[in-house]
């Protein structure tokens, strides 16, 4: 029993304890929710997104292989214990490969299934949900249920053939969109417990082989909607009260919870609330990214008030001057006028500015921007005007007056949250050290 399924079975044994999976490649990010996990001795699911990193690269440029020795590494280079991490991948299916027919976006499926199992990508989220070119809109849940059968056979073979453990699966068919809703509208609305059911029924005949049997019993968690989600500029909070039927049938059901996705910028009380009622896994991006964004501009806004004109970095407007000339990653997201696409593009609650951190011009505007502020300082007058939180912190202690440390601080408090509502000490039969390395 890997340290997952432990977790799973400790909460389903009546702890109130959660698993929080930070799906965000940042460096920065990735370092902050290092230093979460060591401050609250949690486990650290670090997942990366099949539009991150795939067999390809991904937007990030890293395939899984390549993804997973860079955590390592960062890891390595905190000290941070091997045995208090694991790796998992999220949307891992055709999802971007769904404007092809579906016979080719299943065999670039079958691929990044293979290439993050290989890799040692423990917690793997198979999400068939989307329809491809030429399918039926909305895909049935039979053919949503098939395909993942045969991805979680690609990932069972492929991690064997590597050496690692097998892998734990997360199902469901009712998804929500990577990334929050472009628009809330009326709200999203709690799946049904019939939906759920069926969902759940259809995935164990689609794993009733008898090769695929010992993959059914490591299903861990299903992905519904609790209710919870974003879009540009709105969140849609957690009503307990609205999903106390769905809450309760998960009870009926053997060694399972919940997995909710899209649950950024909830509050700490909502997310406990949520792990009472076993949406159990806590996934976490955007608003991770969005701190991170908020503090680069905080210390941007100090660089304004200390550096000369022609020092600057003007990180802000060569983030957004990288958005424009290059808007794959926006454009059919935000809409309106030209004032209101600025306003988006830099500080809505969706952060598709997040997609433009790894661009060279960007980077090198961050690397500017950190070392004027190390060659001017850091006053704390304008840390009390632009980061007030972190001024206190570094007043008690806690954080040293040091850009890159401000910005993991910021980024911490926003995991922290998830941190303290997923809180519990988990005694694991199999160190998930097993989970990263093969001896």
């Amino acid at each position: 029993m890997s340290v997952l399924q432990s977790l799973v079975a400790a909460h389903r044994r009546g702890a109130p304890v959660g698993l929080y999976s930070v799906c965000c490649s940042h460096e920065q990010v990735l370092l902050a929710a290092m230093q979460v996990a060591r401050r609250h001795d949690t486990v650290l699911l670090i997942e990366a997104t099949s539009n991150q990193v795939d067999q390809f690269g991904g937007y990030t440029g890293m395939t899984p292989a390549q993804f997973r020795a860079f955590v390592l590494e960062l890891a390595r280079a905190q000290d941070f214990p091997a045995e208090r991490l694991v790796l998992g991948g999220d949307h891992l299916g055709p999802n971007a490969w769904q404007k092809q027919p579906a016979a080719e976006a299943m065999a670039h499926a079958r691929e990044l299934i293979a290439a993050y199992a290989s890799a040692g990508f423990h917690k793997i989220h198979l999400d068939c949900s989307m329809s491809c070119a030429d399918d039926p809109t909305p895909l049935p849940d039979e053919i949503v249920a098939a395909r993942s059968a045969e991805l979680a056979r690609i990932a069972e073979r492929s991690a064997a053939e590597a050496g690692w453990p097998p892998p734990v699966y997360v199902i469901g068919t009712e998804v929500p969109v990577p990334g929050g809703e472009s628009s809330l509208g009326g709200g999203v609305q709690v799946t049904r417990p019939e939906a759920a059911a069926r969902t759940l029924e259809i995935h164990r005949q689609a794993f009733a082989a008898p090769d695929l049997a010992p993959a059914w019993e490591r299903v861990i968690a299903m992905v519904v909607q609790p209710g919870v989600d974003f879009d540009h500029s709105d969140v849609q909070h957690y009503d307990p009260a609205a999903a106390r039927a769905l809450s309760a049938f998960i009870l009926t059901q053997p060694r399972l919870v919940y997995e909710a996705h899209s649950t950024d910028y909830q509050t700490e009380a909502g997310l406990r609330a949520l792990v009472r009622d076993h949406f159990a896994i806590l996934k976490v991006g955007p608003a991770a990214t969005f701190a991170l964004r908020e503090a680069l501009f905080a210390l941007a806004a100090i660089e304004d008030e200390l550096v000369p004109q022609a020092e600057r970095s003007r990180l802000p407007d060569v983030l957004d001057r990288c958005m424009v000339e290059r808007p794959a990653s926006w454009r059919q997201h935000y809409h309106g006028d030209e004032a209101r696409l600025r306003l988006l593009r830099r500080y809505a609650l969706s952060d598709r500015c997040r997609y433009y951190w790894g661009e060279p011009a960007v980077r090198d505007a961050v690397d500017r921007l950190v070392d004027n502020l190390r060659r001017y300082g850091l006053p704390s007058i304008l840390l009390r005007q632009f980061l007030p939180e972190q001024q206190r912190a570094l007043e008690a202690g806690d954080v040293a007056a040091e850009p890159l440390a401000l910005v993991r601080h910021k980024v911490a408090a926003c995991l922290g949250e998830y941190a303290r509502a997923c809180a519990g000490t988990f005694e694991n039969e199999t160190s998930s050290d097993t989970i990263l390395s093969k001896g």
